[in-house]
């Protein structure tokens, strides 16, 4: 009896392979399967190959519960391998759930739809979220529409997201709480909006604060209430008048139904203190206010809760000008103002602080008449003369033509420096243009009265105290100085001041230091000043001798010498005498 042929390798693969029905065809699929058994943690699922496979139960559950299984319920499983080193089947329920998530995601993701979904986890940059299986990306940004510190009250529950972008081959989901709450709130809002209207008066909840105002929960959209919107009075951070839950009455102003904006005020629930506001503050009106705001061009004075006035920088002081209001009144201060201009329809109230102070050009023209005798210090010179402090802080100048007799320009300027105590004579003041004009010759010897040399011509004359313009006289000098000298004529008579490029021809001779207190000279009356003082020059005086010696005794030309001439016109002039 013939034996038949031992069965080769290839033919048990074949047998294996008619068995199991083309297992390898299960590997990478999705395939339902019953559960035969629970063992610990793990379900036993029969999928029809050589072997069963095993399955974590936490795999049959959503992400923080448990798992509702039992022995018979049939389940769809995706086969990784038919059998492993144990020769059991690699079952996954997740990656069952997850390929049968994605078909679905892929779906409701064309139709822009929104998609159920938990938080179970966190990660850099977000959260994880599970999609009945597949696994998405929920950025922290997207999470609420206002940044959440904790978002523990949000995971493992389910919630609807929004996917806003998916790639299969990746695995790849990024969804948005974000947007699904920003849908919601803008048909809340729209609904909400359409139930208010201007002027209406409602009440809501303060939400949060900026430097610009705050905002006001009005039961599911926000106001914004400006900070000028919030009282009358002046308000320098929303933060004095609120606080963030407080519950507050407000009224609509404007709606943009546009832009869902909502524009609310407190204040317009107030009565206006402008009302009646000119005949309560008459131009004129003296009143105590308190400085609520200090600029660069002034200072802002309450005078009453919600209405407040502007102290101009240039009606702050009689005295200090071109200063920073702050050196001269400082924040909470109280003040006395008075009213300069009232205007309710700009709600604006223009007031002064100087004129609720004595004007001290007035009061100084009281204490000192013109013709009076004052001491200051010199505070500054300028080109045209001296700018003197008196009392009450005003000043006074004294022009460079008044300053020394027969001296003027630099000369006079430089004999004076800055700080020294000198005294002047008022001559003119004008308390409206607020100008004190003095003069400090006027209180030399011979110097004409106050009065006169106020009131004198200033172009002068040609004859004046008995003296005439060109005539010789003879002066005895009463002081030397740098700028030249003091003389007077005679010993009772005119004096007059000689420039020290008036007393000689020659450099040498125009030296003051030549001479010497009561020294006798000769000299020429120049001309006289607007108070009618003379002024005299040794120099005009020997130009003119030399010409009318030349005229009578001939020139160089005819032969004659000039010290021949000089000397025969000196002779005949010491023959008069």
């Amino acid at each position: 009896m013939a034996t038949s042929a031992s069965p080769t390798r290839d033919d048990f693969a074949a047998l294996l392979e008619q068995t199991l029905g083309g297992a390898d065809s299960f590997e990478g699929r999705v395939v339902k399967g019953t559960v035969t058994g629970i063992e610990n943690d793990l379900a036993v699922i029969d999928v029809g190959l050589k072997s069963e496979g095993r399955v974590p139960l936490r795999e049959f559950a959503a992400p923080g519960q448990k798992a509702d299984l039992k022995v018979g319920d049939e389940v769809e499983v995706f086969v990784d391998r038919v059998e492993n080193v144990h020769g059991e089947a690699m079952l996954s329920r997740d990656r069952a759930r997850r390929e049968a998530a994605w078909d679905t995601l892929e779906a409701e993701f064309a139709k822009t739809a929104r998609v159920e979904g938990v938080i179970f986890g966190r990660v850099k940059g977000g959260f994880t979220v599970d999609l009945n299986g597949a696994v998405a990306f929920l950025p922290g940004s997207q999470v609420d529409i206002r940044p959440v510190r904790d978002v523990t009250p949000l995971m493992d529950i389910p919630q609807p997201f929004q996917i806003l972008k998916m790639d299969r081959k990746r695995g790849n989901i990024v969804v948005s709480r974000r947007a699904i709450l920003e849908e919601t709130r803008a048909e809340q809002r729209s609904g909400l909006i359409l139930s208010l209207a201007e002027g209406q008066i409602i009440d809501g909840v303060v939400k949060n604060i900026t430097d610009y105002g705050a905002f006001v929960d009005l039961g599911g959209i926000d106001g914004l209430l400006h900070v000028t919107d919030l009282s009358y009075k002046r308000v320098g951070h929303p933060s004095e008048v609120l606080n963030i839950g407080d519950t507050v009455r407000v009224q609509i102003i404007r709606i943009n139904k546009d832009t869902q904006r909502i524009s609310l005020g407190m204040k317009q629930l107030e009565s206006d203190p402008w009302d009646g506001a000119a005949a309560k503050y008459p131009v004129g009106a003296k009143l105590s206010g308190r400085v609520t705001n200090i600029t660069e061009y002034g200072a802002f004075v309450e005078l009453e809760a919600g209405i407040e006035g502007l102290v101009h920088v240039s009606e702050m002081s009689w005295t200090k000008k071109n200063v920073h209001p702050g050196k001269i009144v400082s924040t909470s201060q109280e003040v006395d103002v008075v009213v300069l201009e009232v205007d309710p329809d700009k709600r604006r109230i223009s007031l002064g602080l100087k004129q609720a102070q004595a004007n001290p050009w007035e009061a100084f023209l009281e204490a000192h008449p013109v013709g009076s005798t004052v001491e200051g210090e010199v505070k500054n010179a300028t080109e045209f003369g001296l700018f003197i402090g008196l009392d009450n802080d005003v000043d006074g100048m004294v022009h460079m033509s008044d300053i020394a007799w027969g001296v003027s320009g630099e000369d006079a300027l430089n004999l004076h420096r800055k700080g020294e105590v000198v005294q002047a004579i008022v001559l003119d003041i004008d308390a409206e243009k607020e100008r004190i004009s003095l003069g400090m010759k006027q209180l030399e010897r011979g110097a004409p009265a106050a009065g006169g040399a106020a009131s004198a011509s200033s172009g002068g004359g040609s004859s004046a105290g008995g003296l005439n313009k060109n005539q010789i006289v003879t002066v005895t000098v009463l002081e030397v100085r740098d700028a030249g000298l003091e003389v007077q004529v005679g010993d009772d008579g005119a004096t007059g001041f000689i420039k020290r490029t008036d007393l000689g021809r020659d450099r040498d001779e125009q030296r003051p230091e030549r001479f010497q207190t009561g020294q006798k000279f000769d000299a020429m009356v120049t001309g006289f000043d607007r108070s009618k003082k003379p002024t005299f020059s040794i120099k005009a005086m020997q130009i003119s001798e030399e010409k009318q010696a030349v005229a009578q005794y001939g020139s160089s030309d005819s032969g004659a010498s000039l010290g021949d001439i000089l000397g025969e016109a000196l002779k005949a002039r010491n023959e008069k005498k």
